[in-house]
């Protein structure tokens, strides 16, 4: 079967590339193999030189990588130089900070000398997903590389032409041939690169049934793996947040990247005080928004990435009015050519219905009423999920029982949830295990050796 590059806005294809077979492929791992055994030895500060040649590519070309993007999965033109932008700056981090994060860590014990080294593993196999193309990919190939590895990417299918530019952006940077290798193969060839001895370990951001796939192939070959999986973040709003940020950044929180982020708030918990005047701004807000073409800087919310993912989100907004919901806003297709969807404000949504529990990839909405903070954070911890969390409050008090009781990976106070290179990424329950970012994220993929000399 073909992969296919299809513009989301239109619906045309654009571009078929045919998958790698089995010999083909077996080849791109042998490459990759020689390579670590030559890239391992490269000291910090010869890498750090190359990825820093990736930033500056990346920030000289951020248009014609963006429009790449936007063509391929829809997002604004603009947010997509921001990702490209970020990307950059990931880079740059790891170019600036990867030697002090893996230097030695001497540890007094009863030997004349003891420390702890870190070492790269080797090829890892990186499965990244279509709605950040670039993003996700450095975000784990910048620590990665810095840290000695090699990297495979299997990328979505809908972004070959994102996949194939970023193998381009670090060859022309000047690593070595089979360092950082695209791999264009469908899902079921994956079996093959984790069953592989070659491939040392796999990361994954996506679905929680690609998660459960992946971690069962790589648990059956005991492989580590990384695995950032869906999410249904809370925003939860107290009567002491100022309402005006708390709704604007709310409305942001909910479409940023038409609604298809896994850390993109989905489930807004409002205190009943102040619950009536958020939900008149917040749905005003969200009727306003401007829906259309993504390369159009007046554009807000671009078309969602394929018609898959919009009929499975139209489904699961019928559901939950079918479970006794009510649409404030919104709740239908958009009507024409390319894949968008109305943004879209649920209220009324039973706790024990299905969707309660789903993560829905879109410009969609559930708002919940709550009198107190008890009830807040019960509300929010009551998910299979538990990635990030947005908390709105100015009482210490609050801030503190909220940073301390949310179940999630990141609790962000009065802001929205964003990764940042410097921080670690990632959650816990069915979001997934693991951290990528920070000087976390670079340690997943190495060789944490005790080192003992009497």
């Amino acid at each position: 079967m073909a992969i296919a590059s299809i513009n989301p806005a239109s619906g045309k294809l654009f571009a078929e590339f045919v998958p790698l077979s089995s010999d083909e492929l077996n080849l791109k791992v042998d490459r990759a193999v020689e390579a670590f055994r030559r890239f391992r030895k490269l000291p910090f500060g010869a890498r750090a030189e190359l990825m820093a040649k990736v930033a500056h590519i990346l920030e000289n070309g951020k248009r014609n990588f963006a429009e790449i993007i936007t063509a391929e999965m829809g997002k604004t033109l603009i947010s997509a130089v921001a990702e490209v932008e970020k990307c950059a700056w990931a880079c740059r981090y790891y170019a600036e900070n990867a030697e002090k994060q893996l230097a030695d860590d001497m540890v007094e014990t009863s030997a004349s000398r003891s420390f702890v080294r870190y070492q790269p593993l080797g090829p890892v196999l990186a499965i990244m997903p279509w709605n950040f193309p670039f993003w996700q990919v450095f975000r784990f190939a910048a620590p990665a590389l810095m840290a000695g590895n090699v990297g495979l990417l299997k990328h979505a299918s809908n972004v070959p032409q994102c996949a194939l530019a970023i193998e381009r952006i670090f060859l022309q940077a000047g690593f070595p041939e089979g360092v950082f290798q695209t791999l264009v193969i469908d899902a079921k060839q994956v079996e093959q690169l984790l069953d592989d001895d070659r491939v040392m370990a796999g990361t994954l951001t996506g679905s929680e049934p690609a998660g459960q796939s992946v971690a069962g192939g790589a648990g059956r070959n005991i492989k580590k793996t990384v695995l950032e999986l869906g999410g249904s973040d809370p925003f939860i709003v107290m009567p002491t947040a100022n309402l005006e940020d708390a709704v604007s950044t709310a409305v942001k929180a909910r479409t940023i990247n038409n609604g298809q982020s896994c850390i993109a708030a989905k489930r807004f918990i409002v205190a009943d005080e102040i619950y009536d005047a958020f939900e008149a701004s917040f749905v005003q807000r969200m009727r306003s928004l401007r829906v259309g073409d993504p390369m159009d800087p007046a554009t807000e919310v671009g078309p969602l990435a394929t018609t898959r993912i919009r009929e499975e989100l139209d489904l699961q907004v019928t559901a939950a009015l079918h479970a006794g919901a009510r649409v404030l806003t919104g709740g239908k297709k958009i009507e024409g050519a390319g894949n968008f969807y109305e943004p879209t404000v649920l209220v009324d949504v039973p706790r024990d219905s299905a969707v309660f529990q789903q993560e829905l990839f879109g410009p969609v909405a559930m708002l919940f009423r709550v009198r107190r903070i008890e009830e807040a954070l019960q509300l929010a911890n009551d998910s299979r999920f538990g990635l990030a969390s947005s908390f709105w409050s100015n009482d210490a008090d609050e801030i503190a029982k909220a940073i301390d009781e949310l179940e999630a990976g990141q609790v962000f106070i009065n802001g929205m949830v964003a990764s940042d290179p410097r921080l670690p990424f990632g959650g816990i329950k069915r979001s997934g295990y693991g951290r990528e970012l920070g000087p976390f994220g670079i340690k997943e993929f190495v060789n944490i050796k005790t080192v003992w000399l009497a």
